[in-house]
This record gives C-alpha cells, structure tokens and sequence, in this order.
C-alpha cells in the first residue's frame, strides 16, 4: 500500500494544488504555498445553503515561526493512505518540523498537529470569502442550478464569525432563508408542505477552531502564547437545524465536551484501525505490465476518495464531491464553493459511484444513498397522487436531496400548464433510475443477506415504484405494458416501449421473485408474477441480417445526447454477459454502438468487462486512469468532463470496470478472469453475493492461491482463461 501513498516534494501555487483527506463525513482540501503557509478547505456533506448549494465550511491557514517553508529548504508531503492522514516534513535539521493532519474516523473532527525539533510559534487563522450578501450572475449562477432564472436573484449569504473569546475561534453559515417553500409551491405540493419540515430553513454548519496554548489574536485568529516544539490545533464540525443559533452553540459545546473525553492517543489509535480495516476489506493490485500500474493508483486513490466522502448525511456528489477548489477553468473562475450542476443530484450520475461498493465490500457507504430516497419517499407518493391520480411512487431523473425537482427543469412559468407537466424534455418522463436503484438494492441484500435492509429499505421501496409502473401506463391490445409517453434516456425524448424500463422491470421483477418467502406476502408476489407477463419483449432490431438490441420499440424525433440505451440491458441492467444467454448479440450490439467512450459518465469498459472483451476494458480503463485534471495536481483529481472537478463519475467507473474484469457474479455462480488481460498480474480480494469473499493471487499466466469464503462457495466458483 505504501508504495501509492501520494508524495510532492515541493509546495503548491494554490488550492488546485491539493490533496484530499476526509473521513467519511468530513472533508479536507490540505496544500502548503510557496510563501510557507499550510492552508486547507474545510467541507462537510451536509452542508447545505438556503439556494441548494453545497457550501465550503471556510478556509484554515496555519503560519509557523520560525518558517521552515523557506525556498530550497526540504520539503515533503505526503498522503499516507494507510494510515488515513496527511505528513509534511520541512527544514532541515536541527529545525526541522512535522506537521500531521487526520480527520478523526470516529469523530467530526480535524486534527493538525505540530512537532519541531526546537521551539516553533504558531498563528492559526479562519478566511471566509462569504462576508456580506451577493448575488450570483452570469456563469457563476450555474452552481446554484435549479434556482437560476427565477424570479428571484440567487444570494449568497454571509458567515458569521463570533469575536474570539475562550481561546476559539467560532464560525457558522445559518439559512435564515430557504427555497423549500416556494419550490414546493412551484410543483403543485403546497398543502403536503404544511405538514412537512423546511430541511433548509436554520440548517447551521461551521465549526470551532481551538488549541492547547493557543490564545486569541484578532475576531479570527489564534496565535501560540509562546513557542513550543509541540502544538495540537482542533477544528470540530457541527451541521444541525436548530431554532436559534445559541441552540446551535450549545450542540456544539456538548459535542466538543463529548470528544475531548477521549484520549487523543486512543482517538488516533482508532482512526488508523478504521483506516487499517478499510484497506483490508479488498484490494485490487495490478502489475506485470506497462500500463498496470496506473490502473492500480487510480483504483486505490479513488476508492480512497470515496471513503472520505462516503459516510455523511448525503450520497456523494457527483460533480466535486466535497473536494473542490477554487475554479480556474478558462471561463470559470471562482471560489471553492462553485460547481457547474449545483447542488442536485442526477441519479445517471449518482448511481455510478455505489455500484462498485459491493464488489468492495463498503456497504456503509452505501446507506446515504438508500436513505435519501427512503425518506424521500413521503413527498414522491403524495407527488404521485398529485400528478396522476394513482399510486405508487416515482422519483425525477434530477433531484433535490428531499425529492423535489431543480425548479429550472420542472420549469418556473406555469401558465396553462398540467401540474404534471416538466418543462425539461431531458428527464420529462425520465424515471427510469428507480429501477436501477431496486437493482442496486437487491444486489445489497443478495450481497449481505440484511433482512432489515430487505423491511425498511427494500421493500418500501419496491413497493412504491413497482405500483407506479402497473398503474401509470396503459396496456396495448395483446395486454402487455405500453411505455408510451417514454423516452429512452435522455438521448431520445419521445419512444415507445425503451428498453431501459423493460430490461429494469425484467431484472427488478425476476429479483423481487427470488426473495425468500418469509420477507413478502403472496398478493406482493402475485403482483410481480403479474406484471413479468405483461412486459412487452426486449426491444430488438437487426445489423447485416443479424439480430441486436435496440433503445426502444420506436424511436421518435431527433437524438439529443450521447448515451446507449440499448446497452442498459448489459449494464446496469445485466440480462446479457458472460455466462448468460444470447452473448453474441450483445457483442454485436456493443460493437455497434453509436457512441464510444471512457470519459466520465460514459460506461463502455464496465459493458466490455460484462461482455468479456478484455482487450476493449482493458484499453477503456488504461485510458480512463490516465486522464486527469491537468490544471490539479493530485493524480486522480479527474474532469471536468461533462460534470466538474474531481469527477466521481470517471474514477468509479473505472474502479467498477476493473473489478468487472476481474469477477462476475452471474446468478448463484462466480466468474473469475471473466475479461482478464493474461498479461496483468494481480492480487486480490473481492465480494460477492451471499457473504462471500474471494481472495487470490494470478501470476505470470498462473492461478497462485486462491481462498473462498465461506468454502461452500468454492463449488460456485467458475474460473475462466485469462486473454
């Protein structure tokens, strides 16, 4: 693992320069600048502005006396993934100085500690950029997407920052104003709004920043009372909805009195076990060729910066995550809290950063993305009453974190317009993605056998969503589902009977059937037995004579994006691969597809991994871990592709498609090498369903070691030539 650990040998020019550190919850952007500051920006996942913007908490800087940052001095910076931290070691002996920076795994908190070799003065100083009201234009209003082109202007709040006092320094954004509200008047639910809660309203998030012989130097710095050759800085986080902000000042007190009962030794002793087990739960080490070892560092590097984003109140974001910088893209320059997208989720996008979780067995990263929709699902069945008269629930393609659409899409003049009716012909009947999610969730519960996941989670789910899809369309003359109005992704904005809701209901429908008895009722079972006969069959047309899938029954109108619909039938959607019927036609259809990529949200290498076409996934994730960002500096910081800088959706792409690659779980069988390149080597351990774990060692052609757990499991395990 060591050998991955990220190391700069000189400072940064400024915070594009960074490397990430986060523990789950919490996030940190950490570089040191040339002129000797230590700076870093501080993020949490819930942080949540009145407009829906994910905003920074703020910006650290640390200043040591006498500086060890001179130029030409030594210098070194290094992320120790294993331990979870960030080490800076500067100057040369006698005065050399080391600097740790962890934040705490267990605890929402940041550490930065000080060691010198001799006495070093400190000054730490909080920087906000949010110092009075001011309202968003031009491009910059895209990062607050949803509210742009409203009738009201975007404004961007000031923080709060109380006078020094205690030896701390204590900071808070709090929205005093919130678009909840009028949004749900906007979509026709003002009634259910009465009755829910404002989630925006009085959300408070900042932090205290304090310090063992630290004393106040100004509203917004501490300095040490005298020079020490050792100094602990504390930052502690707090995002909570209270009515006042003296609540807020009270939970965070109680929070910090709660953290400081624990020794700090015991507190770091544990946050590197957190760390050490993370690592240990599965591993993908590719070498023996040219091209192996940037697969390996961008595997691990982005499994890494998904478990310091993974464990919040949130799902991950897409497009930054909790890691972006200031904005230095030709005709994007702006401070850390812009992203082009904002603050929505789009499940296309989102859903790409969960599906490799299984395979490495992070299944508590998972649960922010089951919960946003649990608890979304109140206002989706209500919506669904609204808007069409049945029942069942459905959730739109673009999303708030409590269910409601980006006010651009569902569209703010409403004059002579059906409540149902979204402006946005992107994601107007696009609802597909719940389908994808019942499949992530089945997948959870075949992978973990939870029978409260299966209750709470699954379940309710498959509940809504299923009596959606029986009662909102229509039947056709042969008595089988018309998907019509529809639409095949966003790429065709009107079909007839797309494949992605067919090969969804299919894959969902046959799952839901194979739960065990005990956990669903015979009229749930009835219903899903029901609705398998009356899909229509899998979209197909033919290329040179031969047979292939297609996007819809019929597609109508103009192509208006660069998706392959009918490959949802590989992935996400897996009734075509290794080890399943009809390989060669989805080859043919892969072959043929329209558009190619491994950029982004694009998922050619995962569908090649699954169709066993080592070569093309091969080439397809080569190329993906070799494109980062060129104006970041940290290896995986890739984008901004279609989305923003890190892209999420590029980097867990690629650490799907290398695990694809290496094992498959068809039914109650396990592929392994299913589209292995015989040239790579590897070390491994992965997840499959049923609890299992499989662990091994390929090299120079051969099968080393190989262990299966539980050994049961051993006899489903079908091993097949690497190419």
């Amino acid at each position: 693992m060591d050998r991955y650990n990220v190391v700069w040998d000189t400072p940064s020019a400024d915070s594009s320069g960074s490397m990430p550190l986060g523990n789950g919850d919490i996030g940190l952007n950490v570089w040191v600048e040339g002129g000797g500051d230590l700076l870093c920006y501080l993020s949490k996942t819930d942080a949540w502005s009145e407009n829906v913007r994910p905003l920074k908490l703020g910006r650290v800087r640390i200043r040591l006396s006498p500086n060890p940052f001179l130029a030409g001095a030594p210098f070194a910076q290094t992320l120790r993934l294993r331990q979870g931290e960030i080490e800076i070691r500067a100057g040369a002996a006698p005065a050399e100085v080391v600097a740790r920076i962890w934040v705490d795994a267990n605890q929402p908190l940041v550490r930065v500690e000080v060691e010198g070799n001799g006495p070093v003065g400190l000054t730490v100083t909080l920087e906000s950029w949010r110092t009075e009201p001011r309202t968003l234009s031009g491009r910059e209003l895209h990062s607050a997407y949803g509210a742009e082109d409203g009738p009201k202007p975007v404004v961007v709040m000031p923080d709060t920052i109380l006078p020094a006092s205690d030896n701390r320094i204590v900071w808070f954004h709090r929205n005093a104003e919130s678009i909840w509200p009028d949004t749900m008047t906007l979509q026709g639910m003002p009634s259910w709004a009465q009755c829910a809660s404002d989630l925006l309203l009085n959300r408070t998030f900042g932090g205290v920043i304090k310090g063992e012989g630290l004393v106040s130097d100004g509203p917004s710095a501490l300095r040490s009372s005298e020079s020490r050759s050792h100094h602990l800085v504390s930052i502690y986080v707090l995002t909570a909805q209270t009515p006042t902000p003296e609540e807020w000042l009270r939970a965070m007190d109680s929070l910090m009195a709660r953290v400081e009962n624990t020794d700090i030794q015991q507190a770091r002793t544990l946050h590197h076990k957190w760390w050490n087990d993370f690592w240990n739960r599965s591993w993908i080490r590719v070498t023996g060729a040219e091209d192996a070892e940037v697969v390996t560092r961008g595997y691990i590097l982005q499994r890494f910066i998904t478990a310091c984003a993974g464990r919040g109140a949130y799902p991950v974001k897409f497009n930054g995550s909790i890691f972006t910088v200031d904005a230095r893209e030709p005709e994007e320059n702006y401070d850390a809290d812009y992203r082009r997208w904002g603050g929505p989720y789009w499940f296309q996008n989102t859903r790409l950063i969960y599906w490799p979780l299984l395979a490495s067995g992070d299944f508590d990263m998972m649960q922010p993305l089951f919960r946003m929709f649990v608890e979304a699902m109140p206002l989706a069945r209500e919506r669904t009453r609204i808007y069409f008269g049945h029942e069942g629930v459905f959730f739109p393609e673009t999303m708030y974190f409590w269910g409601a659409y980006a006010n651009t899409n569902y569209g703010w003049n409403r004059q002579g317009k059906q409540v149902s009716q979204v402006d946005n012909t992107f994601i107007r009947c696009y609802w597909s993605g719940a389908l994808e999610l019942l499949a992530l969730a089945l997948d959870y519960y075949a992978y973990t056998s939870e029978e409260h996941f299966a209750r709470d989670t699954l379940l309710p789910l498959a509940d809504g969503i299923i009596r959606f899809y029986d009662q909102h369309y229509p039947r056709d003359d042969e008595g089988k589902i018309l998907f019509q109005p529809a639409q095949a992704l966003e790429s065709w904005h009107e079909a007839v009977n797309p494949l992605p809701e067919i090969a969804g209901l299919t894959l969902v429908l046959q799952g839901l059937l194979s739960l065990p008895h005990a956990l669903t009722t015979s009229e749930e079972r009835a219903l899903w037995q029901r609705l398998l006969t009356e899909l229509p069959p899998t979209p197909t047309t033919t290329l040179d004579s031969q047979p292939i899938l297609a996007a819809a029954q019929q597609l109508i109108g103009p192509i208006r994006n660069s998706e392959n619909p009918e490959l949802y039938a590989v992935f996400p959607y897996r009734l075509y691969g290794v080890l399943r019927p009809d390989l060669e036609m989805a080859r043919r259809t892969f072959a043929a597809r329209r558009v190619k990529g491994h950029v982004g949200w694009q998922q050619d290498d995962t569908q090649a991994a699954l169709l066993g076409l080592a070569q093309e996934a091969r080439a397809g994730i080569v190329q993906r871990f070799s494109a980062k960002h060129p104006g970041s500096r940290f290896p995986a910081f890739w984008g901004p592709n279609f989305d923003w800088i890190p892209d999420q959706d590029h980097g867990c792409n690629g650490v799907m498609a290398l695990q694809t690659m290496l094992l498959q779980s068809v039914g109650s069988k396990i592929a392994l090498f299913p589209a292995w390149p015989k040239d790579w080597d590897v070390e491994f351990k992965l997840h499959a369903p049923a609890n299992t774990a499989v662990q091994g060692v390929y090299r120079a052609g051969k099968l080393e070691s190989l262990e299966v757990t539980p050994e049961h499991r051993a006899r489903d395990l079908v091993v097949l030539e690497p190419q």
